[in-house]
């Protein structure tokens, strides 16, 4: 079985925005994210997107506009050398009850079985408290990013097993 790091995308890639990320011009990488992204390209571990993406279910942006930024996000991490080997996305509204809304785990149950993952020994990164619920709900190890939200959200009581400033430091923690 593979090990994966899974990473949150808004506030651990890319800056975070209220009003949502609607088109690339909007989309702006977190310093040092490509960087993180590229040390972490050098290891075995797939590296994999979950990411709750609600403005599609309330009409903010179109599936198409997402797709669009997705594939230049991957063009500008594997243009900076990083890797990222799938992206899985929650376009549900919130209220929807689906199951794969982080704090669920049906993105990281797709990404199990796409790539025949064991996630215990396995990562999730992520800026908020519902990242790191979703991690120990996978039953995977965790690690919280001081960028974006760095788990000040509050929305759950959930303690990640380690801390990072940002992603580098993160992939650092993670291939130590």
């Amino acid at each position: 079985m593979k090990r994966a790091v899974f990473l949150d995308r808004d506030g651990t890639i890319n800056v975070n925005r209220e009003d949502y990320v609607k088109s690339w011009r909007e989309f702006q990488f977190l310093p040092n994210a490509l960087a993180g992204l590229k040390l972490l390209a050098k290891s075995e571990y797939k590296i994999i997107v979950v990411t709750n993406q609600c403005g599609v279910a309330k009409g903010t942006i179109s599936k198409e506009t997402l797709e669009d930024i997705h594939q230049r996000m991957l063009a500008n991490v594997e243009e900076a050398a990083g890797r990222i080997d799938a992206v899985f996305v929650c376009a549900h509204h919130y209220d929807d009850g689906c199951g794969c809304r982080k704090p669920k785990t049906g993105l990281i149950d797709l990404a199990k079985e796409a790539f025949n993952l064991d996630l215990k020994e396995s990562w999730l990164i992520g800026d908020k408290t519902q990242d790191i619920l979703t991690g120990k709900n996978a039953g995977c190890k965790t690690l919280l990013v001081e960028t974006g939200y760095g788990g000040r959200d509050g929305r759950y009581s959930a303690e990640p097993d380690r801390r990072a400033k940002d992603l580098l430091a993160a992939a650092g923690i993670i291939l130590k």
